[in-house]
């Protein structure tokens, strides 16, 4: 007890003196402090090389800064070091995600949008060195790769340059097959569907009342979707059709943005569509096979908890239609039968109408919701939601009309 009043003492005394000196510079210093500020004033000067070297030296000191990863990317990008940036932008935003706050110095969905521009940039400056060294192939599939990402107005020239150096005959035949921005072409959507068989697979989980009981839920053999309808898809839908424009169409359909979902749309606006592609929407029971598969997982990867190698999620942050990512991006995340996306990303609607208690009474084959309803049910979480939301058993609930950034949708067919 004296001990602990001495240093309660020794504290007064030094907070009376002004709290400076030497004590308190020893509290506050970390290893590595000396090399960031320095490294952060030499970014603000834009001496970028001079910059990047003091950084490094003192991340190499303190390599869980997320200001000190931040910064470095900053001055790669700077640089012009797209693989450097990357990797500084994913490191600042994974360690403050571990930390739980919001200590990045831009918002979230900024440094998300930096990071995937770092990619692109990345992958057009492969093909620049693949073109020079004469290796044709592999340079269209790293632009076919840049323009599936989104190019940016400011990327746009470069990209335009190196694909005239690809042989005619070569790029035509690539555009033919993946669209002209980027996405699949209305003609081609059933080849880029993924086949579930018919039989049995587990439903529901003990983790919600609107989720029980656990069944054995038998369904016949469909199509779905292997990706969320993009942008670029219901562009060519709305020019065959002239439908209405979902809100804010024209800062979705930009170019850097058709191979992302489009949102924005209602229940009845992707019923609409699927009919239009010569398909309909999944059944509430059919999505979550598709999700799932047949052995009862938590996710369409497995049981091991949401990653950034996964989804998209838990961005917080609205930011125009930079907040969803590529469909496809996730190769760690995709289902037992090949969909991607159906954890994250978008909402996606479903056919049924939203019951709470419907598990309960439902068959156990080819189930489909109930005859009317007030809400619709939609899937899979999206990319401003938490992990949970992302199970493949959990349940969600929108009106209809309801025309959200956050929600999209796949088709299905039968075969």
């Amino acid at each position: 007890m004296r001990r602990r009043m001495l240093h309660v003492i020794i504290v007064i005394c030094v907070v009376a003196l002004g709290g400076t000196g030497e004590a308190h510079t020893a509290h506050a210093a970390k290893p590595g402090d000396k090399e960031l500020a320095k490294g952060e004033e030499l970014l603000k000067n834009k001496q970028y090389s001079e910059a990047r070297a003091s950084l490094e030296a003192g991340l190499s000191k303190d390599p869980s800064n997320v200001q000190g990863h931040f910064n470095l990317a900053e001055a790669c990008r700077a640089l012009e070091d797209w693989t450097c940036a990357e990797e500084h932008y994913d490191s600042a935003l994974q360690l403050d995600e571990e930390v739980g706050g919001s200590s990045l110095p831009k918002t979230k969905a900024k440094v998300w949008r930096l990071r995937e521009e770092m990619k692109v940039w990345g992958l057009l400056n492969e093909a620049k060195r693949l073109l020079a060294s004469g290796r044709m192939k592999q340079a269209e599939e790293a632009l076919s790769n840049a323009r599936d990402l989104g190019i940016t107005h400011e990327q746009q020239t470069l990209f335009q340059q190196l694909q005239a150096k690809v042989p005619r005959s070569r790029s035509a035949s690539s555009k033919h097959a993946s669209g002209s921005a980027g996405g699949p072409q209305a003609d081609s959507l059933d080849a880029e569907m993924v086949f579930v068989p018919a039989g049995k697979f587990t439903r529901g989980s003990n983790l919600a009342d609107d989720e029980k009981p656990v069944r054995q839920i038998y369904l016949n053999a469909f199509y779905i979707d292997k990706y969320e309808v993009t942008v670029g898809q219901y562009a060519r839908y709305l020019e065959a059709t002239d439908m209405e424009e979902p809100p804010d169409w024209n800062i979705m359909n930009q170019p850097q943005h058709q191979r992302r979902p489009v949102v924005n749309v209602s229940w009845e606006d992707a019923v609409n569509y699927c009919k239009w592609a010569g398909k309909r929407l999944p059944t509430e029971a059919e999505w979550e096979k598709a999700a799932r598969g047949t052995d009862g997982r938590i996710y369409p990867w497995g049981n091991e908890a949401p990653t950034r190698l996964h989804a998209n999620y838990g961005r917080k942050e609205w930011d125009d239609h930079f907040a969803l990512t590529p469909v496809g991006s996730f190769e760690a995340g995709k289902s037992p039968y090949g969909a991607y996306d159906m954890a994250g990303n978008a909402w996606e609607w479903v056919f049924d109408w939203y019951d709470h208690d419907f598990y309960k009474t439902s068959p156990d084959k080819n189930p489909i919701g109930p005859a009317k309803g007030t809400e619709k049910v939609v899937r899979g979480g999206s990319w401003l939601y938490v992990a949970d939301f992302m199970r493949s058993a959990h349940r969600f609930n929108a009106h209809p009309s309801n025309r959200h950034f956050g929600y999209g949708f796949r088709c299905a067919k039968t075969p």
